[in-house]
């Protein structure tokens, strides 16, 4: 079936939202690349190599920079889609949400996408990304197929998991920017149909919730369903809820939560749903998860005038920045007299069997609700986040600040859950303030293959190292 009936096949509903645009092609990729180069050619030999970058996901403070960062204006976008070999080749800074309104047409959708439109292809390899899907198919980075990487050297290469530079390759996810960026990657798209079924099923506990992830891991399969999307929302210890998608081809009547109704509420009302896979894939970007309840969002007046347009997770990741600037949230805090606040914004990967320690311990130390839970196995090792293979791990995230007394240490609260993650066998996510020593960062980020695979390709450090990126925030 050529790529022109699948789109006609396609219903309003399903193409409703995607911003529909040609692929870039490889010689617009190439003169990207060239851009690039010279950018790099114009910084002087000691100054550091970075990226400029309009927009970011990252929830850590950042250092000023003195220095022009690398030109990536030409690397937003998908330079080629390929049905037959079901692949796409991708450049770095292109969103997902621009990534999915190339492939869903033709019925693909990348193997894993990301929660929130912004994330870039580049950023979820080079650091994490999550979704449903990660039950099965492990985080982005799994099924990137091989990269042409900026190395801190200023020379392009082509990795991949065999060849010549397999180790850059192997060491590159969860770097952040610390061996180089990706300026493209040919990453493996699923066929996918144009509905999702959803199963919102309600657990007894966290104990109940990890036997049934676990069947569903194993089997791919809840009371004889196929799964194939999975994850949960805690919005109690003892209302916990398993998500379970269906992907499918037969017509129903879809929910739209695009509009005043908000995805997370229908959880706790609706035991079955059905979403456009594009619905699907977005909806928890439409509020942020729940976050939006901060901007008034949810307010069901406001939300009747508040533009669609502005209802999505980089307007609201705007917001937060314009309050750290104006100190809004600060000065509401002097006036009700509240000591101290501090923000909370991780995610964490906890071995599934210690699931209920985790969250029953993060309700006395933190008490933070609702809270998100998605499975997840790697397929295989990856040195700078060495979770085991084939082993069911729970990302939990939870966004959101706590009060805390005004003469607390910076950190008092993530510093707490650092360890107790550690302590559980498992890792956070390092998108967002970190406060590890380097000698524990080092044990638990491959410290030791990080250091050797920059010998290689930025020997004069012209980088800066995870560790004085995601805890030093420079």
């Amino acid at each position: 079936m050529s790529a022109v009936s699948q789109f006609d096949l396609l219903p309003v509903a399903v193409l409703d939202g995607l911003n529909l645009k040609p692929v870039k092609g490889w010689h617009a990729h190439e003169a990207a690349v060239g851009m690039l180069l010279s950018s790099y050619g114009r910084l002087a030999s000691g100054d550091r190599v970075r990226l400029a970058k309009k927009t970011s996901n990252l929830f850590r403070p950042r250092s000023a920079h003195k220095t022009p960062g690398l030109d990536v204006s030409g690397l937003d976008g998908v330079i080629a889609i390929d049905t037959e070999a079901q692949t796409a080749d991708v450049q770095g800074v292109c969103t997902y949400e621009d990534l999915v309104a190339e492939t869903l047409p033709l019925g693909f959708i990348p193997y894993v996408v990301p929660q929130l439109r912004t994330i870039t292809l580049g950023g979820a390899v080079t650091g994490l990304g999550i979704e449903s899907t990660s039950f099965r198919n492990g985080l982005p980075h799994e099924s990137v197929v091989e990269m042409d990487i900026l190395t801190g050297a200023g020379v392009i290469v082509t990795a991949s998991a065999e060849g010549e530079h397999a180790d850059l390759f192997d060491a590159f996810p969860n770097s952040y920017g610390s061996l180089g960026y990706a300026t493209r990657l040919k990453i493996r798209l699923e066929k996918v149909p144009r509905l999702v079924a959803l199963r919102h099923v309600q657990m007894a506990d966290a104990a109940a919730a990890v036997k049934a992830i676990e069947v569903i891991a194993e089997t791919g399969e809840w009371h004889g369903e196929r799964v194939d999307g999975l994850d949960g929302t805690a919005f109690s210890p003892d209302e916990i809820y398993l998500t379970l998608a269906h992907f499918t081809d037969q017509q129903q009547a879809v929910s739209d939560y695009t509009g005043q109704q908000i995805f997370y509420r229908s959880i706790q009302t609706r035991e079955t749903d059905v979403l456009t896979m594009n619905d699907y894939i977005w909806r928890w970007d439409t509020d942020w998860f729940w976050c939006s309840g901060a901007f008034g969002a949810q307010n069901p007046w406001l939300r009747r005038v508040w533009p669609a347009r502005y209802r999505r997770s980089d307007f609201y990741h705007r917001l937060v920045g314009l309050d750290e600037k104006l100190g809004i949230v600060k000065t509401l805090d002097r006036l009700k007299k509240v000591p101290g606040r501090e923000r909370v914004i991780q995610d964490v990967e906890v071995p599934l069997d210690q699931l209920p320690r985790f969250l029953e311990w993060f309700d006395e130390e933190v008490g933070m609700r609702p809270v998100w839970l998605c499975p997840l196995r790697t397929t295989r090792a990856w040195p700078v986040y060495p979770l085991a293979p084939g082993k069911t791990y729970v990302n939990v995230g939870f966004w959101g600040t706590v009060e805390v007394p005004a003469d607390s240490e910076p950190g008092l609260v993530n510093r707490k859950i650092e360890d107790f993650v550690h302590d559980l066998g498992g890792h956070k996510s390092l998108y967002s303030e970190a406060f590890y020593d380097q000698q524990t960062f080092d044990q638990m980020y491959g410290g030791a293959a990080l250091a050797a695979v920059r010998r290689t390709y930025d020997p004069d450090s012209r980088l800066s190292t995870l560790y004085e990126k995601a805890v030093r925030n420079t």
